[in-house]
């Protein structure tokens, strides 16, 4: 058939280098170029639809925006090639440590047929003729030879970025000699001749800590540090002339006789053995006698791929769509057809269309079943398995990538702490109900929050404040009492009850306070409990301490209570102004109050064990916004005399607004039209985004308020474990992510390992319950 409006395809253009080229999957679904119907790619504007009968989200996207030529991508494995012959090439050396990615054109080929939908409204006609016009093969070739949307996402190396640091640019030495030839050198305090430090100050040599996978190490290396001093080491069998650390490494191992040109490298770096560990650290996929646990296939047991360190947004994900809010309010089953009536352009940048992709994926089944042949599991960033017949799972890169858009940590391939995702995660759905005024209703998001009463008291006139605030996440403190040590030195910790960790977030603490009724500082005893509950528990259980100033995670057994059940009664609930209690006065000119401090950044920062006055003074030096920025002022201001000091208040209300405005600055908004008062309220709140206030927000709410309070106050209320996300490793920036959840009307366990979906066994979910990060409890 010839189609007779070919002269308006060949007006269309070839993707920019900054288009996102959907190709690979469907925007709105996880169908992609490897099914029978393979993609449709709007030649317009690169939008990925699929051709499936009972979605056909290509032709929705035809219809709604009127473009109406699209590429039909299709793909399929190449025959597996014969072994290299005697007279081929042998493959590139590999001169960087990266996970190479294999060439697509090597390992697929592709199919393409352009399509008119004006010729047919229904299945869009095939043009045979289309590729003998240069300029539609021009297109043609734009688009399948661009940097698909799934690439521009996923990880190209896993190299980190090595930067001289202070420590190697002022280095001093003292040179000791030469060192013994490589293989002959052995640690100064033992005999071991690998895993060896060379102190680049004095020349000492010392053996490196055991680690994973089965270096030996027995510490003299840190040992000689911490008697020393001396601060910068090289591992010994990693040195290459390509060092980025030290800029001055050629003359610093001259002085012990090494020449660094004729150097190769014999051992794994840290980077190596990073990778290794981040690669293979997983969950145990046998049960206690050996045997490979049962994979499960259908409707809500469908795994999600690893990306590159993805486990922690796969474990709060499973996690989420687990609950009936978020499966009524994204699965297109029961929700409305938002396809038809989204007013973003693209649904690759659409938070509804992502979580609504999701729902689909994970909750539909189509995408749960085993994998047709062993060569479908080859992806290098999948976890190997026992038995072949686990599923692909679908991969989550379009989601991860707008979610993740903007941060300065979620937009990254490096590994992320699950809650704070999961705060990220409902801040932005907030966000964008709020945008979007529509979607804020019925927001899934609801179910976790809850309100808490903090009342203050003074100690002189016992004159009472309360304050409101309001949360999604119980983040408790897990106390550490070691009791004794294992085989491997590692410390052994005594069982800690969950419910004594929330009663210590319920108990007294005193501090000092401005009274301003009598008008002298004063001790004042503050105490937080529930104002309100959640109709979803969220328990982050913190458990970190620091270790030569980086946070390192600390296994201390949480017991749960019988039956896994939480129970809250009147003692935990807080009612407000009793009878015969009498309010402070709201007098801030008498006793400036200190700011409301970022609650996530205090949690954190409190969590890795930095005393609570210490977290308050970074955040306010810092902008009372980012952990991080805290963190480096708390590491820079360790050594100050007043670290500890009470804040003194008129200097923190004073200093909450900050420096005074950049009178350039204050000149160019009055040039673009801003009053005098309103130019003072920008300066005075410059975090403010102009949006409505989500409900996340912290801002205190006087207990004679009448809005309603989030959550339920009846008690008593009684809370049932649904699901736990639980970490192995040994730190919160390595390691991997996995999640319980209860399924099915008899409540098994399932164990989701990113994309693979088992039975869980009995006696690992209850040891990995007393371990587990993040609890999530339903009220019944």
């Amino acid at each position: 058939m010839v189609c007779s409006h070919i002269e308006q395809l060949t007006r269309l253009q070839a993707p920019k280098l900054s288009q996102s080229v959907h190709r690979e999957e469907c925007t709105q679904c996880f169908d992609n170029q490897d099914g029978p119907d393979g993609i449709d790619v709007c030649l317009s504007c690169f939008n990925g639809g699929c051709l499936d009968e009972g979605r056909h989200h290509a032709r929705t996207h035809v219809s709604k925006f009127g473009h109406k030529f699209t590429l039909n991508v299709k793909r399929k494995l190449r025959p597996r090639l014969s072994p290299r012959g005697e007279d081929e090439e042998p493959p590139a050396k590999m001169t960087k440590l990266a996970i190479v990615e294999e060439r697509e054109e090597d390992k697929y080929e592709h199919s393409t047929a352009v399509k008119c939908w004006t010729c047919d409204a229904q299945k869009g006609a095939i043009i045979p003729d289309a590729g003998f016009d240069s300029k539609v093969k021009s297109l043609v070739d734009g688009v399948m030879q661009s940097l698909s949307s799934a690439r521009q996402s996923e990880v190209k190396a896993w190299e980190e970025e090595i930067t001289p640091c202070e420590h190697t640019l002022t280095l001093e030495q003292f040179a000791s000699g030469h060192i013994p030839a490589s293989g002959l050198a052995h640690c100064n305090a033992c005999d071991l001749k690998e895993n060896l430090w060379l102190c680049l100050t004095c020349g000492s040599l010392g053996c490196g800590r055991q680690q994973f996978g089965g270096v030996g190490g027995n510490g003299h290396g840190l040992a000689h540090f911490e008697a020393s001093g001396h601060p910068v080491s090289v591992k010994l069998g990693t040195i290459t002339p390509e060092g980025g650390a030290d800029p001055e490494l050629s003359k610093h191992l001259a002085s012990f006789g090494i020449n660094v040109q004729t150097l190769s490298k014999t051992e794994k770096s840290m980077t190596e053995l990073q990778i290794e560990q981040n690669l293979k650290y997983d969950f145990s996929l046998t049960g206690d006698d050996g045997r490979a646990l049962e994979p499960v296939f259908g409707s809500g047991l469908t795994g999600l791929a690893n990306l590159g360190n993805s486990c922690y947004m796969a474990s709060v994900l499973q996690t989420l769509f687990s609950l009936p809010a978020f499966e009524s309010r994204y699965n297109v089953g029961v929700a409305t057809n938002h396809a038809a009536t989204c007013p973003v352009s693209l649904p690759a940048e659409c938070v509804e269309c992502q979580m609504v992709k999701l729902a689909d994926g994970l909750l539909s089944g189509r995408y749960s079943h085993p994998a047709r042949s062993a060569s479908e599991a080859a992806d290098s960033l999948q976890h190997p398995s026992p038995i072949p017949i686990f599923q692909l799972g679908v991969k989550p890169t379009g989601f991860k990538s707008l979610i993740g858009k903007g941060h300065e940590e979620f937009a990254t391939m490096r590994q992320q702490d699950a809650e704070e995702f999961f705060t990220h995660l409902i801040t932005t759905l907030r966000r964008d109900g709020q945008k979007f005024k529509e979607r804020a209703v019925g927001d899934p998001a609801q179910v976790f929050t809850y309100a808490t009463e903090q009342r203050l008291q003074c100690t002189e006139c016992s004159r009472v404040r309360y304050r409101t605030d309001t949360a999604d996440v119980v983040s408790v403190a897990v106390p550490a009492h070691q009791k004794s040590v294992d085989a491997d030195d590692k410390p052994i910790y005594s069982d800690v009850p969950l419910t004594a960790c929330i009663d210590g977030l319920l108990s007294t603490e005193e501090l000092e306070y401005s009274c301003p009724a009598c008008g002298k500082g004063v001790r004042a005893v503050k105490q937080s409990k529930f104002a309100s509950l959640p109709e979803v528990l969220v328990v982050h259980a913190k458990k970190f301490k620091l270790v030569n100033w980086v946070p390192a995670k600390l296994d201390i057994p949480v017991i749960l209570p019988e039956n896994d059940e939480l129970v809250f009664s009147e003692t935990h609930i807080g009612r407000g102004l009793q009878e015969g209690e009498i309010e402070l006065p709201n007098d801030a000119a008498a006793a400036p109050a200190l700011p409301e401090f970022n609650a996530a950044a205090m949690a954190q920062l409190e969590g890795m064990g930095f005393p609570t006055v210490r977290c308050q003074k970074a955040l306010l030096a810092t902008g009372n916004s980012d952990a991080e920025a805290a963190m480096e002022w708390l590491f820079a201001h360790m050594d100050d005399p007043d670290i500890d000091a009470p804040i003194q208040l008129s200097s923190a209300a004073g200093g909450a607004s900050g420096p005074d405005p950049d009178p350039d600055q204050v000149a160019m908004l009055a040039d673009m039209g801003f009053t005098t008062c309103r130019l003072e309220w920008l300066f005075n709140h410059p975090d403010d985004t102009g949006e409505d206030a989500a409900p996340t927000s912290t801002a205190p709410a006087s207990s004679s308020e009448s809005a309603p309070l989030p959550g339920l106050t009846a008690v008593p209320a009684r809370y049932r474990l649904l699901a736990f996300v639980s970490h192995k490793g040994p730190s919160v920036h390595s390691g991997h992510y996995v999640a319980h959840i209860k399924k099915g009307p008899d409540g098994d366990w399932v164990l989701f390992n990113d994309e693979k979906v088992v039975k869980a066994d009995v006696e690992s979910v209850r040891q990995l319950k007393s371990l587990a990060y993040l609890y999530f409890f339903v009220r019944v």
